[in-house]
């Protein structure tokens, strides 16, 4: 009988307190997951709410509709009715150049960002910057955009983006 006793004391019980112990702690962890998941949700999108808002700053908040094409993965319209931001990507030089577009709801691009990419540095990362994405504001397309000299594949993939992004707000405007 000892030795029944021994093998319960030694291998069971511990099984069995360790196996207590991880369903007490799991139970703990799901509880505090669905706690704080809607909270950590709420802040992503206001965050996300935030880059576009610095497109369009017109915006309220955003709604994301349903349209995707070979170059348009998102699109957004603002709430209060102020426009659309539109992301997309398109191949450039040192892989995909993500960039996004606002455009105001009378057709016009109010500001573009092109995201972070594996562009080359101080060559087709110019597309960055503000002396490039400016030249897009008040227009209606890419006519009169003068590309980053050196640059042809970064500046020709931000062109097919914001063509892309005008065809995606020609749909879903109409829509």
């Amino acid at each position: 009988m000892s030795k029944k006793k021994n093998i319960f004391e030694e291998i069971v019980r511990p099984i069995l307190v360790l196996t207590l112990i991880c369903v007490v702690v799991s139970g703990l962890l799901a509880g505090t997951h669905a706690i704080t998941q809607p909270v950590i949700d709420a802040n992503a999108k206001k965050e996300a709410d935030a880059g576009r808002i610095a497109l369009l700053p017109e915006a309220d908040a955003f709604t994301q509709l349903e349209y995707t094409d070979d170059v348009v993965s998102e699109v957004w319209a603002a709430d209060n009715g102020a426009g659309y931001v539109i992301t997309g990507s398109a191949k450039g030089y040192g892989g995909d150049v993500p960039v996004m577009v606002g455009i105001t709801s009378d057709g016009t691009i109010s500001a573009i960002q092109v995201m972070d990419n594996n562009e080359t540095p101080s060559v087709g990362k110019k597309v960055m910057e503000a002396d490039f994405t400016d030249q897009f504001k008040g227009k209606t397309g890419t006519d009169g955009v003068a590309a980053v000299s050196g640059a042809t594949y970064s500046s020709n993939a931000v062109f097919t983006v914001v063509d892309a992004a005008m065809s995606a707000y020609q749909t879903v405007k109409e829509a």
